[in-house]
């Protein structure tokens, strides 16, 4: 974008950073003012808001696609300057990714745990399902994306992780509650389940296929925490569709069961990224995928 002044960005980055004005004006040591006159001047340059006016500021779409190209712009320099002039060995990284829940409960997080020793990495982790985390790769917020979406968006590529497996599991108590006679449509419709929101189909997939049972024919909890739902079914309040490498020592301590065994769903797993990576761009993706393949199921 020709005339556009990155301090305009830097400003629009650190009002969504600390949430507002004021403090945003305080971390870049400007005045308020300042940090008005350069969100102005650059949306007059897009002719498009940037920013709703709140209380947090939210950036709007155009907003997102501006600090997306500034992000990515600070985390090419801190590639590139370092071999220029002179390494900061204080100077961190701030690696956005966007990821399902269930990948940050189980291996995301030991995947990148050598990098965070070894490169000072910032995390900014946006959850969400696994259905739309590529619109913040595609918004520009998030420089890479666990989907379960195969299809590269452009300037991009896809790279096959894995399959997530589900099973469907609770206390043996809830067990003796709702299934004492037997596993079936009827029963199991009649459990209280919990899901992670109404746009998680998972849940409903596996009673659609291994039971028959319609998405409107159960009842359900919505709690948007993968632990969470380990932690319910172990109270014996509900039981959950969860992946098998989240309940496999609590299946094997007793404190929870597998309620059909031989019933499973899988979820492919793809790693989303812009083409033009390097440096430690680079080393995040390959070490994500690496991991991920040795501990995702690789065929069905």
């Amino acid at each position: 974008m020709r005339g556009l002044d990155y301090r305009w960005l830097e400003a629009l980055d650190h009002v969504i950073s600390y949430g507002g004005f004021e403090p945003a004006a305080n971390s870049l040591c400007i005045t308020q003012s300042a940090v008005s006159q350069r969100i102005k001047q650059l949306e007059k340059l897009a002719a498009k808001p940037v920013l709703i006016r709140g209380s947090p500021p939210i950036a709007t779409p155009t907003g997102q696609q501006l600090l997306g190209l500034y992000r990515r712009v600070m985390l090419l320099e801190s590639e590139v300057l370092p071999d220029i002039v002179g390494i900061n060995d204080n100077e961190r990284v701030t690696v956005s990714l966007a990821t399902n829940a269930d990948s940050l409960a189980t291996w995301l997080l030991p995947a990148l745990s050598p990098l965070m020793d070894q490169q000072l990495i910032e995390l900014d982790l946006l959850v969400d399902n696994e259905l739309l985390t590529l619109d913040k790769l595609k918004s520009g917020e998030a420089i890479a994306a666990i989907s379960s979406e195969p299809k590269s968006l452009a300037s991009c590529q896809s790279d096959f992780l894995g399959y997530m497996e589900y099973i469907c599991v609770c206390s043996p108590e809830f067990y003796q509650r709702f299934f004492s006679d037997g596993l079936e449509k009827t029963s199991i419709c009649r459990a209280p389940a919990v899901v992670f929101d109404k746009f998680d189909p998972l849940h409903a997939e596996f009673l659609q296929y291994h039971f028959d049972a319609p998405p409107d024919s159960w009842r359900s909890h919505l709690v948007r925490s993968s632990e969470a739902f380990i932690t319910m079914a172990k109270l014996g309040v509900s039981y959950a569709s969860v992946p098998t490498l989240m309940a496999a020592k609590d299946i094997e301590n007793g404190s929870l069961i597998n309620m059909c065994p031989g019933k499973s769903l899988h979820r492919p797993l793809y790693w989303q990224r812009f083409n033009a990576e390097s440096g430690i761009l680079r080393r995040v993706s390959e070490t994500c995928i690496q991991y991920a393949r040795q501990a995702l199921i690789q065929k069905k």
